[in-house]
Protein backbone atom coordinates (compact mmCIF):
# COMPACT_ATOMS: atom_id res chain seq x y z
CA UNK A 1 0.00 0.00 0.00
CA UNK A 2 3.00 2.32 -0.42
CA UNK A 3 4.92 3.57 -3.44
CA UNK A 4 8.33 1.96 -3.88
CA UNK A 5 11.10 1.77 -6.47
CA UNK A 6 13.36 -1.25 -6.87
CA UNK A 7 16.17 -1.37 -9.44
CA UNK A 8 17.27 -4.82 -10.58
CA UNK A 9 20.53 -5.21 -12.50
CA UNK A 10 20.39 -8.35 -14.62
CA UNK A 11 24.20 -8.57 -14.67
CA UNK A 12 24.39 -8.98 -10.89
CA UNK A 13 23.58 -11.78 -8.48
CA UNK A 14 21.49 -10.88 -5.47
CA UNK A 15 20.68 -12.59 -2.21
CA UNK A 16 17.03 -13.41 -1.68
CA UNK A 17 15.01 -10.58 -0.18
CA UNK A 18 13.18 -11.27 3.06
CA UNK A 19 10.83 -8.85 4.76
CA UNK A 20 8.76 -9.51 7.87
CA UNK A 21 5.09 -10.17 7.15
CA UNK A 22 3.12 -7.11 8.37
CA UNK A 23 0.57 -7.37 11.14
CA UNK A 24 -2.98 -7.73 9.83
CA UNK A 25 -3.96 -4.51 11.59
CA UNK A 26 -1.07 -2.54 10.05
CA UNK A 27 -1.78 -3.82 6.55
CA UNK A 28 -5.50 -3.07 6.84
CA UNK A 29 -4.88 0.40 8.21
CA UNK A 30 -2.51 1.24 5.36
CA UNK A 31 -5.03 -0.07 2.85
CA UNK A 32 -7.83 2.04 4.32
CA UNK A 33 -5.63 5.13 4.37
CA UNK A 34 -4.59 4.60 0.74
CA UNK A 35 -8.14 3.95 -0.42
CA UNK A 36 -9.54 7.00 1.37
CA UNK A 37 -6.82 9.37 0.17
CA UNK A 38 -7.03 8.10 -3.41
CA UNK A 39 -10.82 8.38 -3.52
CA UNK A 40 -10.89 11.94 -2.20
CA UNK A 41 -8.07 13.25 -4.40
CA UNK A 42 -9.08 11.40 -7.57
CA UNK A 43 -12.58 12.86 -7.22
CA UNK A 44 -10.93 16.29 -7.36
CA UNK A 45 -11.20 17.16 -3.66
CA UNK A 46 -8.66 17.96 -0.97
CA UNK A 47 -10.81 18.01 2.15
CA UNK A 48 -13.18 15.69 3.99
CA UNK A 49 -15.52 15.95 6.96
CA UNK A 50 -17.36 13.51 9.18
CA UNK A 51 -19.71 13.39 12.13
CA UNK A 52 -17.90 12.62 15.38
CA UNK A 53 -20.30 10.79 17.68
CA UNK A 54 -17.84 9.93 20.43
CA UNK A 55 -18.00 6.27 19.37
CA UNK A 56 -15.28 3.99 18.08
CA UNK A 57 -16.43 3.87 14.45
CA UNK A 58 -16.30 7.61 13.82
CA UNK A 59 -13.05 7.79 15.79
CA UNK A 60 -11.47 5.18 13.53
CA UNK A 61 -12.66 6.96 10.37
CA UNK A 62 -11.29 10.26 11.72
CA UNK A 63 -7.85 8.71 12.25
CA UNK A 64 -7.87 7.20 8.75
CA UNK A 65 -8.89 10.53 7.20
CA UNK A 66 -6.23 12.41 9.15
CA UNK A 67 -3.54 9.96 8.04
CA UNK A 68 -4.74 10.10 4.42
CA UNK A 69 -5.33 13.84 4.01
CA UNK A 70 -3.56 15.64 6.87
CA UNK A 71 -5.08 17.28 9.94
CA UNK A 72 -5.62 20.58 8.16
CA UNK A 73 -7.89 18.92 5.59
CA UNK A 74 -10.29 17.09 7.92
CA UNK A 75 -13.22 18.56 9.85
CA UNK A 76 -14.98 16.71 12.67
CA UNK A 77 -18.53 17.72 13.61
CA UNK A 78 -20.24 16.74 16.86
CA UNK A 79 -24.04 16.82 16.57
CA UNK A 80 -25.36 16.08 20.08
CA UNK A 81 -29.03 15.34 20.68
CA UNK A 82 -30.90 15.20 24.00
CA UNK A 83 -29.64 11.61 24.38
CA UNK A 84 -25.94 12.29 23.74
CA UNK A 85 -23.90 11.67 26.88
CA UNK A 86 -21.23 13.98 28.26
CA UNK A 87 -18.79 11.11 27.69
CA UNK A 88 -19.57 11.19 23.96
CA UNK A 89 -19.22 14.94 23.68
CA UNK A 90 -15.95 14.97 25.59
CA UNK A 91 -14.60 11.98 23.65
CA UNK A 92 -15.33 13.59 20.28
CA UNK A 93 -13.65 16.84 21.29
CA UNK A 94 -10.63 15.07 22.80
CA UNK A 95 -10.14 12.92 19.70
CA UNK A 96 -10.18 15.99 17.46
CA UNK A 97 -7.62 17.67 19.69
CA UNK A 98 -5.39 14.59 19.63
CA UNK A 99 -5.52 14.56 15.82
CA UNK A 100 -5.11 18.34 15.48
CA UNK A 101 -8.16 18.56 13.22
CA UNK A 102 -10.83 21.26 12.99
CA UNK A 103 -13.76 20.58 15.31
CA UNK A 104 -17.23 22.06 15.67
CA UNK A 105 -20.23 21.18 17.84
CA UNK A 106 -23.74 21.76 16.49
CA UNK A 107 -26.51 20.67 18.89
CA UNK A 108 -29.59 19.33 17.08
CA UNK A 109 -32.09 19.45 19.97
CA UNK A 110 -34.02 22.51 18.75
CA UNK A 111 -34.33 21.10 15.20
CA UNK A 112 -35.39 17.72 16.59
CA UNK A 113 -38.11 19.27 18.74
CA UNK A 114 -39.37 21.28 15.76
CA UNK A 115 -39.61 18.11 13.67
CA UNK A 116 -41.56 16.34 16.42
CA UNK A 117 -43.87 19.33 16.92
CA UNK A 118 -44.57 19.47 13.19
CA UNK A 119 -45.48 15.78 13.15
CA UNK A 120 -47.50 15.81 16.41
CA UNK A 121 -50.93 16.20 14.72
CA UNK A 122 -50.27 13.09 12.60
CA UNK A 123 -48.51 11.08 15.30
CA UNK A 124 -51.03 11.89 18.05
CA UNK A 125 -51.59 8.90 20.34
CA UNK A 126 -48.76 6.86 18.82
CA UNK A 127 -45.76 5.84 20.98
CA UNK A 128 -42.26 6.98 20.06
CA UNK A 129 -40.21 4.30 18.26
CA UNK A 130 -37.55 4.00 15.55
CA UNK A 131 -39.27 6.89 13.74
CA UNK A 132 -37.98 9.45 16.23
CA UNK A 133 -34.57 7.74 16.33
CA UNK A 134 -34.26 7.95 12.55
CA UNK A 135 -35.28 11.60 12.59
CA UNK A 136 -32.14 12.42 14.57
CA UNK A 137 -29.91 10.57 12.11
CA UNK A 138 -31.52 12.33 9.15
CA UNK A 139 -31.23 15.76 10.77
CA UNK A 140 -27.52 15.11 11.21
CA UNK A 141 -27.19 14.02 7.60
CA UNK A 142 -28.78 17.24 6.35
CA UNK A 143 -26.42 19.39 8.41
CA UNK A 144 -23.35 17.40 7.40
CA UNK A 145 -24.29 17.56 3.71
CA UNK A 146 -24.79 21.33 4.00
CA UNK A 147 -21.28 21.67 5.42
CA UNK A 148 -19.96 19.35 2.71
CA UNK A 149 -21.49 21.52 -0.02
CA UNK A 150 -20.46 24.82 1.52
CA UNK A 151 -16.84 23.91 2.24
CA UNK A 152 -16.26 21.62 -0.77
CA UNK A 153 -15.34 18.71 1.48
CA UNK A 154 -16.41 15.11 0.90
CA UNK A 155 -18.57 13.64 3.64
CA UNK A 156 -17.24 10.33 5.00
CA UNK A 157 -19.74 7.90 6.51
CA UNK A 158 -18.76 5.86 9.54
CA UNK A 159 -20.86 2.68 9.51
CA UNK A 160 -19.07 -0.66 9.89
CA UNK A 161 -19.81 -3.97 8.16
CA UNK A 162 -21.57 -5.50 11.18
CA UNK A 163 -24.10 -2.65 11.23
CA UNK A 164 -24.67 -2.79 7.49
CA UNK A 165 -25.05 -6.58 7.53
CA UNK A 166 -27.81 -6.41 10.17
CA UNK A 167 -29.50 -3.23 8.95
CA UNK A 168 -28.53 -1.34 12.11
CA UNK A 169 -28.29 1.96 10.24
CA UNK A 170 -30.53 4.69 8.83
CA UNK A 171 -31.16 5.23 5.14
CA UNK A 172 -30.58 8.93 4.33
CA UNK A 173 -29.15 9.25 7.86
CA UNK A 174 -25.82 7.81 8.95
CA UNK A 175 -25.55 6.12 5.53
CA UNK A 176 -25.49 9.51 3.81
CA UNK A 177 -22.14 10.55 2.34
CA UNK A 178 -19.58 10.14 -0.42
CA UNK A 179 -17.46 7.24 0.88
CA UNK A 180 -18.21 4.56 3.47
CA UNK A 181 -14.66 4.17 4.76
CA UNK A 182 -15.04 1.14 7.07
CA UNK A 183 -18.12 -0.48 5.53
CA UNK A 184 -16.12 -3.65 4.84
CA UNK A 185 -14.65 -3.84 8.37
CA UNK A 186 -16.60 -5.83 11.00
CA UNK A 187 -17.03 -4.23 14.42
CA UNK A 188 -14.61 -6.61 16.13
CA UNK A 189 -11.88 -5.58 13.72
CA UNK A 190 -12.62 -1.91 14.45
CA UNK A 191 -11.55 -2.57 18.04
CA UNK A 192 -8.36 -4.29 16.89
CA UNK A 193 -7.51 -1.37 14.63
CA UNK A 194 -8.15 1.12 17.43
CA UNK A 195 -5.80 -0.78 19.73
CA UNK A 196 -3.18 -0.86 16.99
CA UNK A 197 -3.49 2.90 16.45
CA UNK A 198 -2.97 3.42 20.18
CA UNK A 199 0.02 1.06 20.40
CA UNK A 200 2.55 3.82 21.10
CA UNK A 201 0.37 6.61 22.47
CA UNK A 202 -3.30 7.29 23.17
CA UNK A 203 -4.73 8.81 20.03
CA UNK A 204 -8.26 7.41 20.33
CA UNK A 205 -9.38 8.17 23.92
CA UNK A 206 -9.54 4.98 25.98
CA UNK A 207 -13.11 5.72 27.08
CA UNK A 208 -14.22 5.54 23.45
CA UNK A 209 -12.76 2.05 23.09
CA UNK A 210 -13.98 0.57 26.38
CA UNK A 211 -17.53 1.97 26.51
CA UNK A 212 -20.55 -0.08 25.49
CA UNK A 213 -21.44 0.69 21.84
CA UNK A 214 -24.53 2.88 21.55
CA UNK A 215 -26.33 4.84 18.85
CA UNK A 216 -27.59 7.17 21.63
CA UNK A 217 -30.91 7.78 19.90
CA UNK A 218 -33.00 7.09 23.01
CA UNK A 219 -32.35 6.98 26.78
CA UNK A 220 -29.86 4.37 28.03
CA UNK A 221 -29.61 2.73 24.62
CA UNK A 222 -26.93 0.17 23.71
CA UNK A 223 -26.40 -1.72 20.46
CA UNK A 224 -27.04 -5.03 22.24
CA UNK A 225 -30.61 -3.98 23.01
CA UNK A 226 -31.46 -5.12 19.49
CA UNK A 227 -28.29 -6.90 18.29
CA UNK A 228 -26.42 -9.96 19.57
CA UNK A 229 -22.92 -9.27 20.99
CA UNK A 230 -20.59 -8.28 18.14
CA UNK A 231 -18.26 -11.20 18.80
Amino acid sequence: FEDDLLIYDTDKTYEELYEPWPLEEESLLKGLVLGTGDYVRKCGFQKALLGLSGGIDSALVAVIAQMALGSENVMGISLPSPFTSDLSRHGARQLAQNLGMHFEEIPINDIFQTFKKTLTPLFKGLPEDETEENLQARIRANLLMALSNKFNALLLTTGNKSELATGYCTLYGDMCGALAVISDIPKTLCYKLARHINRDQEIIPEDIITRAPSAELKPNQTDQDSLPPYD
